[in-house]
């Protein structure tokens, strides 16, 4: 029997209730670096990890019998296809939140093409076509959703503890699309077919006070219902993560004085003298710039590389490349196998040893040419959202991956068998031209502070 268990938020939480449970899956807590579990309890029961939003897909298609998530990426996989073979077990009363609809608090109404942000895109999809919203786009992002009105975007999807914790990101409910808590799902033909029971009776009659922190990132700037971007500021994207500090430092050699752009701050909408900037996901950065949504961004290589092998014509380019945040983009596969090189793995195709090849990454599109380029197939490729190197080898048999040191990839027996390319941290703009000549000036007295930061 296989389970799927979660990172992050719902870990210390799933790892408490499965001790009281008497599940008890050793190593699996906060400080881990593994990726998979044996229940010391009960022999053959095995555990994986993965990040919250893969857990609902890998469940739905048979790799595991049982899994622990939030409701709302059931209902998030569930909205788009609502034929997955997915049970909702049983709801496990931590972790809760709700799934709100909201705009920037004393915005006005919308454009006649409402433009709606969010992680949950199925989600918001249903909520515009229920709502009967003459126009619409909805724009997937992969975090940082609520920074986005009122300039980019005229609605947001996203989670939060309540209206207050909405009102601390300036935000307004518009409404609440439904309640999410952790909750226990089955794979449909497991559920049917196979005894689960000596597992879900451990879940009965468990009764569990969770503590759960509580944490508030407001903003450390006022917010309102109007745009408080300049027309002609540059707009400037900076990355959150674990690119922040380095991009912190590289900013304060270039002299870019930005208030609430620090180590110490959670601010979302940092600002200068003559910069309006936004703190969002590198992976998002590529295609708000191609969107006229930031003049410029500080991102990686890996994500315009991705970005461009998707949209050839985009008018996204490279401007700097900072030398920092080095890292190489690989791909791996598992040590046991025969695999030393792209020839070894061909050969394996070739036997039908692995047909198809099942290929997973972050790197969607940088992965689909990689496969392409290489007349890898047949394969089958799983996007995936972090934490990709724990679907090696039971669920995918490639990994296209970032790695520094290789060391987190020898960790899970993973051996590298090509290098795509090198990133680093790259400063990133659109070919288009500014809007006002006031801007246009403003963005290459920028570029070449940034260019005086590289040579101190």
């Amino acid at each position: 029997m296989r389970l799927a268990l979660p990172k992050g938020r719902l870990l210390a939480p799933t790892a408490a209730l499965l001790k009281a449970a008497g599940l008890d899956f050793a190593d699996y807590s906060e400080a881990t670096r593994l990726y998979n579990f044996t229940c010391t309890s009960f022999p053959g029961i095995t555990a994986k990890m993965f990040q919250e939003k893969d857990i609902p897909v890998q469940v739905a298609v048979g790799n595991y019998d049982l899994g622990i998530c939030g409701r709302d990426w059931v209902e998030e996989l569930l909205a788009r296809y609502p034929a997955s073979r997915l049970v909702k077990v049983a709801e496990l009363g931590y972790g809760r939140a709700g799934i709100f609809v909201a705009s920037r608090s004393g915005a006005t109404a919308p454009r006649s093409t409402c433009r709606i942000v969010s992680e949950y895109p199925n989600l918001a999809e249903t909520y515009a076509i229920n709502s009967r919203l003459r126009g619409f786009k909805v724009f997937p992002v992969w975090g940082a959703a609520e920074v986005y009105p009122p300039e980019s975007a005229d609605y947001v999807v996203l989670r939060g503890d309540g209206e207050d914790e909405l009102a601390a990101k300036g935000l307004t409910a518009v409404a609440r699309l439904l309640d999410s808590s952790a909750c226990l799902i089955a794979n449909a033909d497991a559920w049917e077919t196979r005894d689960l029971s000596r597992v879900l009776e451990r879940f009965n009659n468990i009764r569990m006070v969770v503590e759960e922190k509580s944490a508030t990132n407001a903003p450390a700037v006022s917010v309102n219902g109007k745009s408080q971007w300049r027309d002609d500021a540059v707009w400037l994207a900076l990355p959150d993560g674990h690119q922040k500090e380095p991009t912190v430092a590289f900013l304060d050699r270039c002299g870019v004085r930005l208030k609430g752009y620090d180590l110490k701050s959670d601010a979302r909408r940092p600002s200068g003298e003559w910069i309006d900037a936004k703190v969002i996901r590198p992976q998002d950065m590529p295609q708000q710039v191609a969107n006229g949504n930031f003049d410029i961004a500080i991102t990686g290589r890996d994500w315009l590389t991705d970005h461009l092998a998707r949209f050839p014509s985009s008018p996204v380019e490279m401007r700097l490349d900072l030398g920092f945040g080095r890292v190489r983009i690989v791909a791996a596969m598992s040590q046991d196998l025969p695999v030393r090189s792209v020839a070894d793995l061909k050969k394996l195709i070739a036997e039908g040893r692995l047909s198809p090849l099942r290929v997973c990454s972050e790197y969607v599109n940088i992965a689909d040419k990689y496969l392409w380029e290489n007349r890898l197939s047949p394969c089958r490729l799983i996007p995936t959202w972090g934490a990709s190197e724990a679907f090696l080898p039971d669920d995918a048999d490639l990994l296209i991956e970032n790695t520094q040191t290789g060391k987190t990839l020898e960790r899970q027996r993973l051996g590298i068998i090509d290098v795509l390319f090198e990133s680093t941290a790259c400063v990133i703009g659109s070919k288009n031209s500014p809007q006002s000549a006031i801007k246009a000036e403003r963005i290459g007295k920028l570029l070449e502070m940034f260019r005086r930061g590289l040579e101190r």
